[in-house]
């Protein structure tokens, strides 16, 4: 995907040879998409800002359950080292990204409050079932299986991708390509099914990690030899690296990123219509260029479309 421009805040940290895609501390899709939990005041689980309402009249706030619109805030789970999706600004708390200027969009055209925390990705799906979060917004693939215990709102559209450390003479375009190689992949992800799946038909060592950044580490080190997530996060890492990565291969399985919601709860149709009122006024397509992703917009949101 393209990149215009990202926020100056989100700054590229090296350490012991791997890009730290955060902000001076600490987003695809098997269970989920992609994300992880910070290494500050915001890990894993904790409140990493908030958003006030303003449009308690809009067509998408006529549809909010009574249940939710009593409560009069949403909390929002990201995984927040996927940038440019969701990552942590330089303060060292604050969640920054589409994603997260999305949410809070979302959020206010339904005339609620939005409370953002900082979550391992793996944790998200599992904590929208249990009540502990509203909303699971941190670049989920929706697919099939994911549908049959939450449900989705889609927003984007987004491919896997490659990187490899700089230097590699090892070329990697689709999933065959990964016979033979060791992957380094965030634990619940999309990326993570697809290559133990490739593993079933030739040898693959998959290396799975609790956030983004471990997996660069993986790869930057050595210990992996490709690292294996969504596409313009791919892009996204390999020009923040300062020459450490190198794109390979090109983007492939597109499919659309999801909203996640508790499942039956009664809110998808209340956030379908909000994202359509982004649309409309234009806030959507704002947000989207602002972080450089507006490759991947799409036109018609739609509940539960997992296309596999």
């Amino acid at each position: 995907m393209s990149r215009l421009r990202f926020a100056p805040a989100l700054l590229t940290l090296v350490t012991a040879g791997t890009v730290v895609l955060t902000s001076c501390s600490s987003s695809g899709g098997g269970s989920n998409g992609a994300g992880g939990g910070g290494n500050n005041s915001t890990s894993n689980g904790s409140t990493a800002g908030s958003s006030s309402s303003s449009s308690a009249g809009s067509p998408a706030a006529a549809l909010v359950p009574a249940s939710i619109k009593s409560k009069g805030t949403l909390t929002i789970a990201f995984d927040a080292t996927y940038a440019p999706d969701e990552s942590i600004d330089k303060d060292g708390k604050t969640i920054v990204g589409f994603d997260a200027d999305l949410a809070k969009a979302v959020a206010a055209d339904m005339g609620l409050k939005a409370t953002l925390v900082n979550a391992t990705f793996d944790t998200i799906i599992p904590s929208l079932q249990s009540g502990k979060y509203d909303v699971g917004f941190s670049s989920f693939t929706d697919t099939k299986e994911r549908e049959k215990v939450v449900d989705f709102v889609t927003y984007f559209q987004a491919g896997e991708g490659f990187y490899v450390k700089a230097g590699s003479t090892k070329k990697f375009d689709g999933l065959a390509s990964l016979c033979n190689a060791k992957v380094a992949v965030e634990k619940g992800t999309t990326e993570e099914t697809d290559a133990q799946a490739q593993g079933k038909k030739c040898k693959v060592t998959v290396l799975s990690f609790a956030d983004q950044n471990a997996a660069n580490l993986a790869v930057s080190s050595g210990r992996a030899d490709v690292g294996f997530l969504d596409s313009q996060i791919a892009d996204y890492i390999v020009k923040q690296s300062n020459g450490q990565f190198a794109s390979t291969g090109t983007a492939f399985e597109v499919a659309p990123y999801g909203i996640a919601l508790p499942q039956g709860n009664g809110m998808a149709p209340a956030v379908l219509q909000a994202i359509k009122d982004l649309m409309a006024n234009g806030q959507y397509t704002s947000i989207l260029t602002k972080w450089g992703v507006q490759a991947g917009a799409i036109t018609n949101p739609v509940i539960n479309g997992a296309q596999s």
